[in-house]
């Protein structure tokens, strides 16, 4: 129950299909007043607020369960260490992953619990053989599937999500309203909640310790001076404050990060888009299908940003050695059709029609045309 109208929508369907229920509040931080109010926040004291008020309109018992030492070590110093290696993660992807559907759905089924209910826009599917799959939600313009794409097969088997058949955010609220909850009209939430201004690069630099650097073009060339690498983003144009422009004038994007040489690479804008990704730390939303386990191509969507459109690909796993000789999945993604601006740290969801296949943490990200040079 994150206070918002979703999962109070959510839990009354749960309640309605004669399921018992019980609202859980994840309490996030120990310094509430830190996390972002309003309609920018979630999981704040206004947020638990909310939560038991729909709770209790709905006559279901309420807790709130205290993660903020998980939250703080799995989702903010995770990304504290991300940026600090010259990656942007996605901390909402990481909170599904490790507290939502890991930290939450273990302290549920030691207590007795069977599943763990959200009100996530996104369908679990059951196949000929019982086996379940992750599916877009029918509203595919709230689709939150992408962000739970690092779910597994065994925590799908404990997921529910009655938003999933819902045709529109519209009508979500209505049925709030028609309920009596006080959330109907709530605001949605957006933006990292951990980041009480919204100035994630002023945040970072109270985290990480910033050095002067270079900015360089394509060629290697310096244009300009940053205050630290780790504060970009790939894609970035504002806020560069280059010394020499541009030869055809045209404005310059961030390419590259490199946090070791404390370099930011920038270029035109045409560089950006990226023909490959290679991914880590793969994981599958279902029983993999067979190409995965032979090694075989197969054809799929790649999504790399929660609510960007997905662009036909080839995909493969293949197996490289780390410097240990430990063998590791890696995940390979040929793009059809270009995307722009990836950056190594987020998370490429593939995808067949509806159906979520997995998802990898992305390592490198190549343009055929910026190779070229």
């Amino acid at each position: 129950m994150s206070g918002g109208v979703d999962s109070a929508v959510a839990a009354a369907r749960a309640v309605e299909a004669g399921h018992d229920v019980v609202g859980v509040h994840l309490a996030l931080s120990r310094m509430p007043g830190t996390l972002r109010t309003g309609s920018r926040g979630c999981c704040t004291i206004e947020d638990s607020r909310d939560a038991w008020r729909a709770c209790d309109v709905l006559g279901i018992p309420y807790y709130v369960w205290d993660f903020s030492e998980r939250f703080k070590e799995d989702v903010v110093q995770d990304f504290i260490d991300e940026y600090a290696a010259g990656r942007t993660p996605n901390p909402c992807m990481r909170c599904n992953e490790r507290i939502k559907f890991a930290a939450l759905l273990e302290k549920a089924i030691a207590l007795g619990f069977d599943a763990v209910c959200t009100g996530h826009y996104a369908k679990v599917i059951e196949d000929a053989d019982g086996n379940r799959e992750l599916h877009r939600a029918a509203d595919w313009a709230k689709d939150q599937s992408y962000v739970l794409g690092v779910l597994t097969h065994e925590q799908l088997k404990h997921s529910m999500f009655p938003l999933a058949d819902t045709p529109s955010k519209a009508e979500v609220r209505a049925e709030a309203e028609r309920r009596g909850l006080s959330v109907a009209n709530k605001p949605d939430s957006h933006d990292i909640c951990f980041i009480s201004d919204g100035d994630t690069r002023g945040w970072l630099a109270e985290k990480i310790e910033m050095t002067t650097g270079d900015i360089v073009d394509e060629t290697g060339a310096k244009v300009g001076e940053h205050p630290g690498a780790n504060a970009f983003t790939v894609g970035q144009r504002r806020g560069l404050k280059l010394g020499t422009p541009a030869a055809d004038g045209k404005p310059r994007f961030v390419l590259e990060i490199r946090p070791k040489e404390n370099k930011v690479v920038v270029g035109p804008e045409a560089l950006l888009a990226i023909d490959e990704i290679r991914g880590i730390k793969v994981s599958w939303a279902g029983l993999p299908i067979t190409e995965v386990a032979t090694g075989a191509d197969f054809e799929c969507h790649a999504q790399v940003r929660a609510h960007g459109d997905p662009v036909p690909a080839r995909a493969r796993v293949e197996l490289k050695a780390d410097e240990t000789g430990v063998e590791r999945a890696e995940l390979v993604v040929t793009l059809t059709d270009s995307l722009r601006g990836v950056a190594p740290g987020q998370t490429v969801v593939l995808y067949q029609g509806s159906r979520v296949l997995g998802q990898a943490t992305i390592d490198a990200a190549r343009s055929l045309q910026r190779a070229a040079l």
